[in-house]
């Protein structure tokens, strides 16, 4: 059983639920802000000010000349018309604004709370990692904008995968604690759950290779299903020449760190679908009905997921398709949350 009574309200259950669907949705923005090539369209990080965005024309075109001065506008967007410049620029200036309300909604009643005495320890503990994983990954966020303004007209897909994935442990931290918080356990003494393990850590590395197809552009070099531009294997990684740190840290320059992320990537995602339908056959009838439930989840989203990926990599035109893209990096990560909420639905006991 749980290792302590404390009963939290359904003020503090909903408080955490909107909390997580926030996350969620700052994960969403971050994608639409590179889908859309927004992210360095704000050149400056101001905590209080830039909560304000340009108003007047005068504010807008001082905008719109510091953002002038970027590698991005320079090598991209030269030909950019006021009005294309405020496009972008609100995709960023929404991305900054909702982690903005995203502090202020879960930092303020977190202080309420605690000075109400509503909150255990274990549960101050667990908000405060959230916290500080929150505020690791916005810093995370900085820097990686920030690569792209010193000659590269786009930022660091390193940088930008360490920024996606402490997004991604940010929500993983806030899973755990929405999951005991209600409570999230069974009565049975699940042995088979390694297997939910062992999806869960594949998954895992799955979105780290989501962030560097991302950062890379991976998607646009090989448009094709089920093979990659005619090819099972892109010749490119055939010749041992080319497996070097050189053409891993020059990606942008050359063909062999694209084709080994996208390749990597489908191959993981062949692997998940079959991990996925493994596990929910070992387990379907095992496990009591709320985990059942996620498991049904984790089935009908890697079906989707897998189905949003190949239309996704069929609809490249030269770019990634906004909708498909987004939605392809949505139903990723509620796949991940729904193998979270199977695993804690499986356990005896709260660590």
């Amino acid at each position: 059983m749980l290792k302590n009574n404390f009963k939290y309200s359904k003020t503090i259950r909903n408080w955490l639920l909107v909390g997580l669907i926030m996350l969620i949705g700052q994960v969403i923005l971050g994608g639409i802000t590179r889908l859309t090539g927004s992210g360095l369209s704000i050149t400056r990080w101001d905590i209080i000010t830039g909560v304000i965005p340009p108003l007047t024309p005068e504010q807008w075109l001082n905008a719109f000349d510091l953002y002038k001065q970027t590698p991005q506008f320079h090598k991209l967007n030269s030909t950019f018309t006021i009005h294309e410049f405020k496009f972008i620029y609100f995709w960023e200036y929404f991305h900054r604004l909702w982690v903005r309300s995203l502090g202020f909604i879960f930092l303020i009643p977190f202080i309420f709370f605690v000075v109400k005495k509503q909150l255990d320890f274990y549960l101050i503990k667990r908000l405060g990692l959230v916290i500080f994983l929150t505020i690791l990954t916005a810093s995370a966020g900085w820097i990686m904008v920030q690569s792209g303004l010193v000659n590269r007209p786009w930022v660091n897909a390193y940088k930008l995968t360490v920024h996606f994935i402490l997004a991604v442990l940010v929500i993983t931290a806030m899973v755990k604690t929405v999951a005991d918080v209600y409570r999230f356990k069974s009565l049975k003494i699940i042995v088979a759950n390694k297997v939910v393990l062992i999806t869960i850590g594949i998954t895992f590395i799955q979105l780290i290779f989501a962030g560097l197809m991302s950062g890379m552009k991976a998607g646009l070099y090989y448009p094709s299903w089920p093979d990659m531009n005619g090819e099972f294997i892109p010749s490119v990684l055939l010749s041992s020449s080319n497996w070097n740190w050189n053409n891993f840290i020059n990606y942008d320059t050359y063909l062999f760190a694209p084709a080994f992320i996208q390749f990597t990537h489908r191959m993981l995602a062949y692997i998940l679908v079959f991990s996925t339908i493994y596990m929910y056959f070992k387990l379907k009838d095992k496990i009591e009905i709320t985990s059942k439930k996620w498991l049904k989840f984790t089935f009908v989203l890697v079906v989707v997921q897998v189905i949003l990926g190949i239309f996704t990599v069929l609809n490249v035109h030269g770019k990634i398709p906004l909708f498909l893209g987004v939605a392809h990096q949505l139903v990723g990560l509620l796949y991940f949350m729904s193998l979270l909420f199977l695993y804690y639905s499986l356990r005896k006991n709260r660590a």
